[in-house]
């Protein structure tokens, strides 16, 4: 079957999908053990299209006046190579190796993406071919018609504040401000909030902010009203994406739990974090979540990283007529870096079998000292492993 069977062989919880609780037997379910893969795979054929039921109608629109919006996100989506250094980048050896082109790097989840209401990536880097105005070790662009990579991947948004978003200066920031609008991806970063609108009506707001250079203080005095801002716009639904924390921690450190549950505090759905390239757990706060670190993606930076774990993380919300929201269910569908074993590809693939359980114990022993270091503030880490089963819709 085509890829989107994947998509559930692979997943950490199922959604609510009508007519699926009556059919699916739910003692397959483990306390504590991950699914079989047989499992999801029985599910996925019971769902029939994503957004259909038997009769023709789409699932999303509930009886009540109600909308489910699903959210993807992932890590570091980092494309092209360092303008600096002579000869052909990895990225580009590795495209020319490709039939599928451009469409390589997300070719193994687009159909995962597709399936969303909106998928949201961290875009580390820049789309020009001005040259590097950085002195950084790294320094990443690729040329504007590279953005490719996003919209065949369906990708409809980005997070466009990192430390690499300047390393080609004003102009190159301009240059991928430019190539993103004329492709029609949204993006959020210092110059401003943006709003996506889902095919069902739905209006996203989405922020993001880089704590780096003293920035924390700016944060917490703007975002209270930031995120006011997009409600008075019609924002249903507030998405906050944070640059934060250490490169190559696996656990969050003391600075980024409180701003965290602050933006919450402040009125956001969902906090999305970077930075670390590593994975790390998610919290849920007051109803909501945070995600800490989700990692790299497509990750051109490293041929050989000592880590290609990683994870596509998605929300749903259940949108009430005159704006509400309630969180809907999360899951998480662990993934590699790479679709080959010993190196790295920049071909995020969804895993399988064995490596399902293993990413998902890792997150467990993770969830473990979060919770350990940060007793004193009564932190819980989200259980990865299915739980119950929502039926209410």
């Amino acid at each position: 079957m085509k890829k989107t069977i994947v998509i559930v062989i692979c997943m950490l919880m199922i959604w609510t999908l009508p007519g699926l609780a009556e059919t699916l037997d739910l003692s397959l379910f483990g306390e504590g053990e991950p699914p079989e893969a047989s499992v999801w795979e029985e599910a996925e054929m019971q769902t029939r299209q994503w957004n259909q039921r038997e009769d023709g109608s789409d699932w999303r629109y509930l009886e009540d006046g109600s909308v489910l919006v699903t959210i993807s996100a992932t890590g570091d989506i980092t494309i092209g190579g360092d303008r600096r250094k002579k000869g052909t980048s990895v990225f580009d050896k590795q495209l020319a190796e490709q039939e599928a082109g451009l469409a390589f790097p997300l070719l193994n989840v687009r159909d995962i993406f597709a399936a969303d209401d909106m998928t949201l990536v961290n875009f580390e880097g820049t789309l020009t071919t001005t040259k590097s105005a950085t002195k950084n070790t790294y320094s990443f662009a690729a040329p504007p018609e590279y953005v490719e990579v996003l919209t065949s991947g369906n990708v409809e948004a980005v997070s466009l504040e990192n430390n690499h978003v300047m390393d080609h200066g004003e102009q190159g920031y301009s240059d991928t401000c430019a190539a993103l609008e004329n492709a029609g991806i949204l993006y959020c970063g210092h110059l401003g909030s943006s709003i996506y609108t889902t095919d069902t009506g739905i209006h996203i707001g989405m922020l993001a902010y880089q704590t780096f250079n003293g920035n924390y203080p700016r944060i917490y005095a703007s975002i209270e009203g930031d995120i006011a801002a997009l409600r008075e716009q019609g924002c249903e639904l507030v998405i906050v994406s944070y640059h934060w924390g250490e490169e190559k921690d696996y656990v969050p450190n003391e600075r980024q739990v409180p701003l965290g549950r602050a933006t919450i505090d402040a009125g956001a759905d969902l906090v999305i974090g970077h930075h670390s390239h590593r994975m790390n757990p998610v919290e849920e706060y007051k109803g909501r979540y945070i995600c800490y670190s989700l990692g790299n993606f497509s990750f051109a930076g490293n041929v050989r990283p000592d880590d290609m774990d990683t994870y596509i993380y998605q929300q749903r919300f259940r949108v009430i007529p005159g704006g509400a929201a309630e969180n809907a269910g999360m899951r998480i569908i662990p993934c590699s870096i790479s679709s080959v074993e010993k190196s790295n590809n920049f071909q995020p693939t969804p895993k399988e079998g064995e490596a399902v359980s293993e990413l998902l114990g890792r997150l467990y022993e993770l969830n473990a000292k979060f919770e350990k270091r940060y007793s004193e503030l009564g932190v819980k880490a989200v259980n990865p492993y299915p739980t119950t089963w929502n039926t209410s819709y």
